[in-house]
C-alpha cells in the first residue's frame, strides 16, 4: 500500500499542483492507497468549512485508514528517532516519525512532499513515491 502524507493532501484538496498531487490524481483509482489516523486528523483540522470537512471526511473514509497508536509503534518511532539522530539527522516533528515508522513496520511506501522525511528514506531505507 501507499501511505499519503499530509502535505500532499494539503496541496490535492487546495487544487495546488506539483508532481506529487498530478501522481495522485492519476493513481487515485488504480493504486491501493492509504493513510493512517494522524494523517487524517491534519488534514482534517486545517479545514474551515463545515461542509467541506464533512465531504473531505467521507472521501478520505473511502481509503484504508489505518491506526497508529500503539505502544509498539511509540517505542519503535523512539527507537528510529535516536538511530536518526546517532546518525547525525534530526527529526523535527513527532508525528512524522510515527507515520515513517509505520510505513517502516508494514512495508507500506509514503508519498509525501516534506523533507523531514528524508533522514527516513537515507538512513532507514523508507520507500517513497518520487513522482
Amino acid at each position: 500500500m501507499i501511505i499519503v502524507d499530509t502535505t500532499v493532501w494539503v496541496d490535492y484538496l487546495r487544487g495546488t499542483r506539483t508532481s506529487h498531487t498530478d501522481w495522485l490524481d492519476s493513481q487515485l483509482a488504480g493504486e491501493r492507497l492509504g493513510l493512517t489516523d494522524l494523517i487524517l486528523c491534519e488534514v482534517l483540522q486545517g479545514i474551515t468549512s463545515t461542509k467541506k470537512f464533512e465531504a473531505v471526511q467521507e472521501e478520505l473514509l473511502k481509503l484504508a485508514v489505518s491506526e497508529t497508536g500503539t505502544v509498539a509503534i511509540a517505542v519503535e518511532a523512539a527507537l528510529n528517532y535516536r538511530r536518526l539522530r546517532a546518525a547525525g539527522r534530526t527529526v523535527r516533528k513527532t508525528i512524522d516519525s510515527l507515520i515513517a515508522t509505520f510505513c517502516l513496520l508494514e512495508g507500506h511506501s509514503l508519498l509525501h512532499n516534506d523533507r523531514d522525511y528524508d533522514p527516513f528514506e537515507d538512513v532507514l531505507r523508507l520507500k517513497v513515491i518520487h513522482p
